[in-house]
């Protein structure tokens, strides 16, 4: 067992007030003296100063009433010695650019949104490399496993990894973020603990879309195997450990969201194989499910690196081509067979 944490408790400010980055920070705020969340709308930050609700993405929940909630973002930012960054992840590089020039050179970082940025088609840790350098990675960590807000706000049993290249920072992390009710397993396998994390959305979709047309329990078990197969291909070409899907961040993850209606992925998958659009589903829906983007992004990298990824290509035709869902799927079973 781990000895303690005795460091001191660092100020801590949690950017992004959806349903994840509200569930991580009320979590925090049961541990910290304060916890500062930058929310883009007023109204979250008025619901959560006022209520301690958070109105827009998880209001059935009463939020700690030491978590301070602001929309100006350098504000919520400086000053603190640990940023949670817990923004969609086409606008996580938008948003470092915004906070760097006030980050103390000693902060640390974890991050908790999961995706590939299409424009560059890089991960998160990518994105921070490029603008704290490659000196201040050690100070970054990165956190993913099945986990979903309401279950952690409802203080349900959850446990997740964080990776991070520095081993005392993950122990630090660890140690913060560990409760009797949400258990932390450190890693140093960055590459693989993110891109397990943004992969099962892309399969997520698929396997809301198996379901939609119902094609049964045969069908999700066999999308879900060779999905893995998928993300095992991309993750050992891009440097990731093999074992690491095996874990939380990747089997783990992919069985909870490719298999739960409390899934965003799983939902916008499972609505597009009952015939919706993907432009009706998104106009109703106020936060965003990661995997739509991570499709196109992944589809792109894999093409790149020469990488046959099936699974994904059929996820694009449906997304972006707009092609019927039972048609792609019966390519998809009809190409040649092959060992598996």
């Amino acid at each position: 067992m781990s000895p303690p944490n005795t460091a001191p408790l660092p100020s801590t400010a949690v950017i992004g007030a959806g349903s994840w980055g509200t569930a991580l920070a009320a979590l925090l705020a049961s541990k910290l003296p304060q916890v500062t969340l930058w929310c883009l709308e007023a109204e979250v930050a008025a619901g959560i100063n006022q209520r301690h609700q958070n109105p827009l993405y998880v209001p059935e929940f009463t939020l700690p009433a030491n978590l301070i909630a602001s929309t100006d973002l350098l504000q919520s930012a400086a000053g603190h010695e640990l940023l949670i960054l817990v923004v969609p992840t086409q606008f996580t590089r938008r948003i470092l650019q915004q906070i760097q020039p006030v980050i103390g050179p000693d902060s640390r970082f974890v991050y908790a949104s999961k995706g590939v940025e299409v424009e560059t088609l890089t991960l998160i840790s990518d994105m921070h490399r490029d603008i704290f350098g490659p000196e201040r990675m050690g100070q970054a960590c990165f956190l993913s496993g099945p986990s979903f807000a309401r279950e952690v706000l409802q203080q349900l049993p959850t446990a997740v990894a964080i990776a991070g290249s520095d081993p005392a920072t993950v122990r630090a992390m660890q140690h913060l973020f560990h409760t009797s009710t949400f258990r932390t397993y450190g890693s140093d396998d960055v590459v693989g603990v993110e891109l397990g994390g943004a992969m099962k959305n892309v399969i997520a979709l698929a396997s809301g879309i198996s379901d939609g047309l119902g094609f049964g329990n045969g069908a999700r078990a066999a999308l879900l195997t060779r999905g893995l197969a998928e993300i095992i291909r991309l993750g050992t070409r891009l440097g990731a450990n093999a074992e690491t899907f095996s874990g939380l961040s990747g089997m783990g993850d992919l069985l909870l969201t490719a298999t739960s209606t409390l899934s965003r992925n799983y939902t916008v998958g499972w609505r597009l194989g009952q015939g919706e659009s993907l432009a009706t589903i998104q106009a109703g829906s106020r936060e965003v499910a990661e995997g739509v983007k991570t499709t196109l992004g992944v589809r792109r990298l894999a093409s790149q690196l020469a990488i046959e990824m099936p699974i994904t290509q059929a996820v694009y035709e449906i997304l972006y081509e707009e092609r019927n869902p039972r048609s792609v799927v019966k390519e998809l079973m009809e190409r040649d067979l092959k060992s598996e």
